[in-house]
């Protein structure tokens, strides 16, 4: 069955776009690629995301290589922001200095639509990949045309995660599936300087993918938008200002210290240390959370939907997943590679070496049959699944929207769009500028770019 496009049917200057973007800044990424030194064998490079399931599979990548020796790899970890202007810079420019890309259903459609990214499809219909087993809606998040272009390493919703325990002794009880007003409301009570513990952890750190993420999906909820079918902005409407002001207003008076600069991995970070009572972001944080080895709150913790306003769901759907650039002249091995890593067989290596907690969540179907995974994962895995599910891409918000995505536009301009708007968010959240200032601004920066990409 064909899908809607994820891209908007009016004019798109995709390349143009990401390419004079990535010319602007493309002065710092030589180097990156490893060669072949005259082994015999082939390096593949992969430019991937430093959070904590990249992490476990470069530890893992031993087995890997033992299994191919005709393989290295060469693993290039960045924080989040650094890791997409520089695959972004590179791919735009033809650079070629990375075999995989770390991509997720934001870029997949665009860059697709480029021809930078190789069509996946004869790769993946091999009986033992088992395509059919990757979710749909994440499946379909990452296909153009109906054809494959990445495939999912983990796939993720957003809910809000909460310390049992805490509740338990405060006499409050969670909601299954809790308005803002109420979070608002618990974080409040919750907050606790005194003994280091913030009533939520919200994330404040500029980036589109960053704060961007949580806010934009309160956004829709709270009945704002960032455009409407004819591309006229709509940042300064009144339920826009309202859930803005909402999330300022919650970070600042029981958010975590240093907002402005926190992002998922700090507030992964001070939930995992006890740090905070509430966090609302990726459904992937909760198999770091759960890993008593490194979190101090592991079953401690419950799992609940996303919070809402005015829509019946309000979850993000995303996939960080592994594209190979069209660039790549060693295909066949970055295949080698990506299979590995988002296989059946590599959710098994997780759990039998690392824990099953730590296996990548919302990639596979069959992840959710596994006993072991079922038993370990018992407090999210579930509400992940059904996080994942419920989430509605083509109109998550009260308003139709002429692209396809929650917790972006799915346009190429978004990604410096999203970039300067995040930006004055964050000020307003470090006390720098009121709301109403850094939505004046974001208004302006949305309606120029709908004007000079030709949307208007």
């Amino acid at each position: 069955m064909a899908r809607k496009s994820l891209l908007p049917t009016r004019h798109v200057r995709a390349g143009a776009a990401l390419a004079a973007l990535a010319l602007g800044a493309a002065t710092a990424c030589s180097g990156a690629g490893g060669g072949d030194g005259g082994s015999g064998k082939e390096t593949v490079t992969i430019a991937t995301v430093s959070n904590p399931q990249m992490q476990d599979i470069e530890k893992l990548s031993a087995e890997f290589e033992k299994d191919h020796p005709d393989i290295d790899l060469n693993f290039v970890v960045l924080p989040e922001n650094e890791l997409r202007d520089r695959v972004t810079q590179d791919i735009a420019t033809q650079g070629g200095q990375y075999d995989v890309v770390t991509i997720g259903t934001y870029e997949v459609p665009i860059w697709a639509q480029n021809s930078w990214l190789t069509d996946l499809d004869d790769y993946a219909s091999r009986d033992d990949y088992d395509v059919a087993d990757i979710i749909p809606s994440i499946r379909d998040g990452l296909s153009y045309k109906d054809s494959l272009y990445a495939v999912p390493f983990y796939g993720e919703s957003s809910f809000l995660m909460y310390r049992k325990d805490l509740f338990e002794q405060a006499g409050i009880t969670m909601p299954e599936k809790p308005t803002w007003q109420e979070i608002g409301q618990f974080a409040r009570q919750l907050d606790d300087p005194d003994n280091n513990i913030s009533g939520i952890c919200l994330r404040g750190l500029p980036g589109w993918g960053e704060v961007l993420a949580p806010l934009n999906t309160l956004i829709l909820t709270f009945g704002g938008r960032w455009y409407d079918e004819e591309w006229n902005a709509h940042l300064t409407d009144p339920e826009t200002k309202e859930a803005v002001q909402f999330y300022v207003d919650l970070v600042r008076e029981a958010g975590e210290p240093g907002a402005p600069n926190a992002g998922f991995s700090e507030c992964l970070t001070s939930m995992g240390q006890g740090n905070s009572a509430m966090w609302y972001d990726a459904t992937v944080a909760a198999s770091s959370l759960e890993d008593s080895s490194s979190s101090t709150v592991a079953g401690k913790l419950g799992y609940v939907a996303a919070p809402t306003v005015q829509t019946e769901n309000s979850g993000w759907l995303w996939a960080w997943s592994f594209g190979i650039p069209e660039t790549s002249k060693k295909k066949d091995a970055a295949w080698e590679f990506v299979s590995w890593a988002t296989s059946k067989d590599y959710i098994k290596l997780v759990g039998q070496e690392l824990g099953w907690a730590r296996v990548p969540p919302g990639s596979r179907l069959s992840t959710y049959e596994i006993p072991e995974y079922q038993e370990a994962a018992a407090a999210f895995a579930q509400t992940t699944l059904d996080s994942i599910e419920s989430v509605n891409v083509e109109q998550p918000g009260v308003h139709p929207q002429p692209w396809t995505g929650v917790q972006y536009v799915g346009i190429p301009e978004f990604q410096d769009l999203g970039t300067k708007v995040s930006q004055e968010i964050s000020a307003a959240i470090a006390g720098q500028q009121s709301v109403d200032e850094a939505l004046e601004k974001a208004q302006r920066y949305a309606e120029q770019t709908a004007e000079d990409g030709g949307y208007k």
